[in-house]
This record gives structure tokens, sequence and C-alpha cells, in this order.
């Protein structure tokens, strides 16, 4: 991997990669984060990645054969991939494309309009690259929008873009419909694994938060050296992900599996934090987004993570004889998991009992 010094992760990370591209701009060094043996992508198949129905778990139409059936595979996909793809989720068709639409909208203006809603380079919130990582990891080939969206209290209206005109307004909307879709998932979750309905969101608290992010994936010359994003699990509890195309890469039983695009299907993946609360019976997903050299692609993540300060632990239901406690109560969390991936490093060992 090329080594990158603070000041040259500095210099090129107050620069947009999508400015590189427009201006012709060969991907310095820094950005090189494979070799160019792409012998590890995906075989090219169609992955199994799991699909569950929403509308089932939430009762909505389902006979209790067919809940209980959707259950438990919901418990296989995520103990076995840690993810998958959710249909039926009660977000309109129409409404995602209006999602990726003010979302393209937003990475297709003028360069001058992005930055009023620019970042530092050490900041989170707002418009650019992640912070600096520290010195030796190599930097993403993208570009994003990072906002706190709920509470609404923790939203910083300096980086909301005022245009295009719609995006406040598609946005608050989006996050009411997540945090509707996050309590579905949760109290499913939670039954499959023959717990009380509400003990996942009981943790998560009644202030958890959500986080958007909104990516740009610039097209690149070298997809063969260059990541748009690299490995790494998420340090919530777990993330939404809405692509517009295929790119995200999850990695399970030693190989990297493309996930499909499946029209309006949003990708749930767990983070670090549930892996603790399930004690290990669903898995934290270890993921990358590829570069490509003949298009540019977008997505929406919403991050769902419990609320500040906020104890979290095993479930006491699913520690037993036959399966001790893997982990103790920690909080804060996310916070450890970004000082670790700055570093290029996971975090759960630091939450092993």
């Amino acid at each position: 991997m090329a080594g990158v010094s603070v000041l040259s992760a500095e210099v090129l990370l107050s620069k947009r990669v999508q400015e590189m591209v427009l201006n012709g701009e060969e991907p310095p060094a820094p950005y090189i984060s494979r070799d160019d043996d792409p012998s590890d992508d995906d075989d090219s198949t169609v992955s199994p990645i799991p699909i569950i129905d929403l509308s089932v778990l939430s009762h909505s139409t389902a006979s209790t054969e067919e809940y209980e059936e959707e259950l438990q595979k919901l418990k296989s996909a995520l103990h076995t991939w840690g993810c998958f793809q959710a249909i039926n989720h009660g977000i309109s068709s129409s409404f995602i494309d209006e999602i990726l639409q003010v979302t393209r909208e937003f990475f297709e203006q003028p360069m001058e309009e992005k930055k009023k809603y620019s970042k530092t380079v050490v900041e989170v919130d707002g418009y650019g690259a992640d912070p600096v990582p520290e010195e030796g990891q190599s930097l993403d080939w993208s570009d994003r929008l990072f906002l706190d969206v709920y509470p609404e209290d923790l939203r910083k209206p300096k980086f909301w873009p005022e245009s295009p005109s719609s995006f406040g307004e598609v946005l608050r909307e989006y996050t009411e419909k997540t945090k509707m879709m996050v309590e579905v998932i949760s109290k499913a979750m939670a039954k499959s694994l023959n717990l009380e309905e509400n003990c996942f969101l009981n943790q998560f608290g009644e202030r958890s938060i959500l986080q958007a992010r909104f990516n740009y994936y610039s097209k690149c010359q070298r997809p063969d050296l260059i990541l748009g994003l690299k490995p790494h699990a998420d340090g919530s509890g777990y993330t939404s992900i809405l692509p517009d195309e295929v790119g995200l890469q999850v990695f399970n039983n030693d190989k990297w599996h493309t996930v499909p695009k499946i029209s309006h299907a949003i990708l749930i993946l767990m983070g670090d934090q549930m892996e603790i609360m399930t004690n290990g019976v669903f898995k934290s997903t270890v993921h990358r987004v590829l570069s490509n050299s003949e298009r540019d692609r977008i997505s929406v993540a919403m991050f769902y993570t419990p609320e500040k300060g906020k104890e979290i632990g095993p479930e006491d239901g699913l520690v037993d004889d036959e399966r001790p406690r893997l982990f103790k109560k920690v909080k804060d969390y996310a916070q450890i998991h970004w000082d670790y991936y700055q570093r290029g490093l996971r975090a759960l060992h630091t939450a092993q009992a």
C-alpha cells in the first residue's frame, strides 16, 4: 500500500476527487489501495445476497406461517451474511427515485455551489472527504456530504444544501420514513431471536441517532489500483444503503461478493454494535466500493446508532452456558470505532469480554 504523509493527505483532501477528474488529473499515489491483480473481485456471477420482504415482517399482508418463515430467513441472513436486500419496505419507488435524483443534482452542481457546504479536513459533517487518516492509510476515490439528521437538535443547518431547492424537504421525509423502517427491522430482529420485540429499540434509546451520507464515486482511470471506499465494517448499529448502480461489495466466506442491483431495494448492513448486542449471533459486514473507469456512481447511506452516552451490550437472552458472553457493555462505541478506522483497523476486539 502506498504511504500517505499527513501533509500530502491534507493537501489532497482539500481538493475534490470530482474536481480532479474534471481537470483530467491522474489519481495521485496516496489513493492507491490495491495491487493491480483484480483476482479477489467477484467472479461476475450474481451473489446470493438474501432478500427480505419487510411487508411480511410488519404483518401488513402476511399470515402467521409466512411471518415465521420470513423471521427465520432474516435470522439466517444476518447470521451468515450480516446483510440483506429489503424489498416492500414502505418507501415508494417514486420517492426513492426522488432521493437519488436530488443526490445526483447536488453533486452535478458547479463546484462553487457545493463548496458553500464544505467541511475542513478534520471535520466529519459537511461536504468533502472523510477526515485525514493516520499516516500510511490510503484515501478513498469519492466525495461525500455527511449530515446529522436525527434527533433534530443535532442538525447543523449550515451544511444542509439549499440547492437543489427540494433537498431539505426530501431528506426530512426520508429521515421519517427511515425511522419507521428501522423500527420494523429492529423488532423483527428481536423476534427472530426469540427476544422481547422492543429490546434492541430500548438499547438504541429514545434519542437514537440517524446520520445521512450522500456519496459520489467519480470515474477512475485505474480501478485496478484504486477503491471508491476502502474495506471496513460500520461502527453503527446498522446501516441502510440506497445505491443507483452496482459497485458495493461485501466480504463473506473469504471472498468479495458484488451486491446485485434490485430496483428500489434498500441494502441493510449490520454494524459492530448489532454484533455486540446479539452476542455475536449477527455478523457485522465488512464491505468496500469498487471504482469504475466507465461511469460514476452515487449512493445514500443512513447510519442508525445508539444515543450518545447510552450503554449497550449483549442481550441477556442470548447469553447462556452454551453461548457465553462474548462482549462487555460499552458506550459511545461509534467514536472508538472511528479512531481505529482512521488507522485502518477494526475496533470490535475492544468490546470483547
